[in-house]
């Protein structure tokens, strides 16, 4: 592989520097550096952020390729400045067996455009009724380490706390759909003000945050690790805290859409603001805005849920739950986060590439910007501002909730182990 010399980026936002790559590693971060044997890439005036890492991702992939595939996923993760991804189970088969993390994991591996990480089931079929084969996904070429039933909550006491204390022997996570299915039965929208007035049966917050108080307290009780996905009230935000204060081996992510949308949207009955969890209200945004900024949120997480067009362009109540991310996630994180002020650029490497790369076990992502680490990037055009334009999305699906919204900042390039995935805000 060619040398490539970055000129002038601001790293992690901060006074600009040249960045030699030779082949897969950075070799150099400094003022001045030679660009002899260099393709050189201009970037004054952008942020250099290390390659972005998604701990939650759904590729579709098997089963679901009318919504996504392998390849279209990681292509969309490539444009969204992502060099990691890692692939929620729910496919169809689910994924609960060696074989089919395997086959996630090779179809990653052929797409060239980012990392793939299969996340194994906890419980067959996701029917949370039987564990799945943890250890043997963990012993596959896959090397699973984060498992979870997303799309549904493993409701029962007992088979969570069996959960945590079998990956607790591999140092393996589990992370949590926090929803109590009993509490959102017929549940369309947030339980409150507009769910009343506009009919809709409401999901209530407590529905997450009694799943999160019991989790919490199981993995102090086990010594085990748990992560909650898709963290969306201000109440589970406190539990998460508290969890925290004690000494809780305990982890939560934040989507971009929980940072940005609130239930007031849902008054449009646009199928496009339906997803799992549901959209809240204000005080529950700045609430999730302010544990981000201080770590109580570990992560941004996006999870990309596509959907092909039928299963969204419906009347609401039959209309699919989810939204895609991969491609909008760090403009929504500039706008609600370093554009007010709560997070630097730094802020942002942390919150989605470090820290996932670490709860992941994302061997060679999340890593600094120095001389010798894997040259796993990403180039930002932090004052960009454009309209967001789904006609020109890499993901097969098109239902993003910011068709026409005006959002900051654009990825100009991605480069994975030095290999140039996005040039210009073009695919390679």
């Amino acid at each position: 592989m060619s040398k490539i010399l970055i000129r002038g980026a601001k790293v992690l936002g901060g006074e600009p520097q040249d960045v030699l790559i030779d082949g897969a590693t950075i070799a150099g971060v400094g003022t001045g550096l030679s660009a002899e044997g260099a393709e050189v890439v201009e970037a004054g005036g952008k942020v250099l952020l290390p390659g972005l890492v998604d701990l939650h991702t759904h590729l579709r992939e098997p089963g679901r390729e009318d919504s996504e595939t392998v390849l279209t996923g990681t292509r969309a993760a490539a444009s969204g400045g992502y060099t990691n991804v890692f692939a929620m189970a729910n496919t169809f088969p689910v994924a609960d067996t060696a074989g089919v993390v395997e086959q996630v994991w090779r179809l990653g591996q052929e797409s060239g455009y980012c990392d793939v990480q299969p996340i194994g089931a906890v419980t067959v079929g996701l029917e949370g009724a039987k564990l799945a084969e943890l250890g043997a996904m963990h012993e596959s070429a896959a090397g699973v380490t984060v498992f979870s039933d997303d799309g549904k909550c493993v409701h029962d006491a007992v088979i969570m706390r069996r959960a945590l204390e079998y990956v607790k022997a591999f140092d393996g996570v589990i992370a949590q759909h926090a929803q109590e299915p009993r509490l959102t039965e017929g549940a369309q929208m947030n339980e409150g003000v507009v769910s009343a007035e506009l009919g809709l049966g409401g999901w209530p917050a407590v529905a997450e945050e009694s799943i999160i108080a019991r989790d919490v307290l199981l993995a102090e009780h086990v010594g085990s690790r748990v992560h909650i996905c898709h963290l969306s009230t201000a109440g589970s935000v406190e539990i998460v805290r508290w969890a925290k204060s004690r000494g809780i081996d305990v982890t939560a992510e934040v989507t971009p859409h929980h940072l940005l949308l609130t239930d007031e949207l849902v008054r449009s009955y646009n199928p496009v603001y339906k997803v799992n969890p549901p959209l809240r209200t204000e005080r529950d945004v700045m609430a999730l805005r302010e544990a981000l900024a201080d770590g109580t949120i570990d992560i941004v997480a996006t999870d990309h849920a596509p959907h092909p067009h039928e299963d969204k362009d419906c009347e609401w109540a039959a209309a699919a739950m989810g939204m895609v991310g991969l491609e909008t996630a760090l403009s929504v994180v500039q706008e609600t986060m370093v554009d007010t002020g709560l997070l630097d650029w730094a802020g942002v490497a942390d919150r989605m590439s470090v820290k996932p790369a670490q709860i992941g076990q994302a061997t060679g992502h999340g890593r600094p910007v120095s001389a010798g680490e894997p040259a796993n990037l990403t180039l930002v055009d932090t004052e960009y501002r454009g309209q967001v334009d789904p006609a020109g999305f890499a993901s097969r699906s098109r239902n993003t909730p910011y068709e026409g919204r005006e959002l900051p900042g654009r990825v100009t390039h991605t480069w994975l182990r030095g290999k140039a995935t996005l040039v210009d805000g073009k695919l390679t």
